[in-house]
């Protein structure tokens, strides 16, 4: 993703003509510069896979600063192990990320927030779950004690996933106006042992620093998409 010339008259030619081009074929614009959309704040994390049934690809995040967008870091990241799909047609249990742009309402761990959190950070507890019962009063949130209405085979006990729920921010995807069926638990946390069950994750140490950079009153979001096609990441 990331031609020798002919010899001769040829490398000649060319040459000229490259010599002809003027100065001004800059390199594009950063990232977020080039989306419909960011969410209006000054802090963007962009999670972008080379294609849909893509697994892996990066994660950067940005910073806003005199109306310039600047890099302030990047990592590796893994994605759902069946790719992605657009958000507003997602089907929950298919593996999948959802793309498209969403908020970051707070931040959880298991272990204590990184030295320097300023974000909203939960910590879990033995008693911390995620409902995903789609018949549950409660679902797509966090619940202490898990409520009779939420069924556990239907649920995560977080605590439970030492490795990917050290650290993580919660995705706004479907959290606000909750969609039956379209999906819960969409997270941006710590990497496990492959692909995610639709999340999107990053090695421990990029997770840290992300939680070390982000700011509430930044408003930041996160940009899920690909380089191209019809969840192209630019169309957020």
């Amino acid at each position: 993703m990331r031609s020798a010339l002919a010899a001769g008259a040829l490398v000649c030619a060319s040459v000229l003509v490259l010599g002809a081009v003027p100065a001004a074929s800059a390199a594009s614009p950063p990232l977020p510069a080039r989306m419909a959309d960011t969410g209006g704040g000054t802090q963007l994390i962009t999670a972008v896979a080379p294609k849909t049934d893509s697994t892996t690809g990066t994660v950067t995040w940005w910073d806003l600063r005199h109306g310039h967008w600047v890099k302030a870091g990047s990592a590796s990241a893994r994605f759902g192990a069946k790719g992605l799909v657009e958000g507003v047609s997602r089907k929950q249990s298919t593996n999948t990320t959802p793309t498209g742009l969403y908020d970051l309402p707070y931040a959880f761990g298991i272990e204590s927030a990184p030295t320097g959190t300023l974000y909203k950070y939960r910590p879990v507890h033995q008693s911390s779950w995620w409902c995903e019962d789609n018949a549950s009063r409660f679902y797509n949130r966090w619940t202490e004690a898990r409520p009779a209405d939420c069924r556990a085979s239907e649920s995560e006990h977080l605590v439970s996933y030492e490795t990917q729920y050290a650290y993580a921010l919660v995705i706004g995807f479907n959290y606000h106006q909750r969609v039956r069926g379209r999906g819960a638990g969409i997270f941006l946390h710590v990497n496990g042992r492959g692909a995610t069950a639709g999340c999107v994750s990053v090695p421990s140490d990029a997770m840290r620093e992300i939680l070390r950079w982000v700011r509430p009153w930044s408003e930041p979001h996160i940009a899920i998409g690909t380089t191209d096609g019809s969840t192209a990441i630019t169309r957020y």
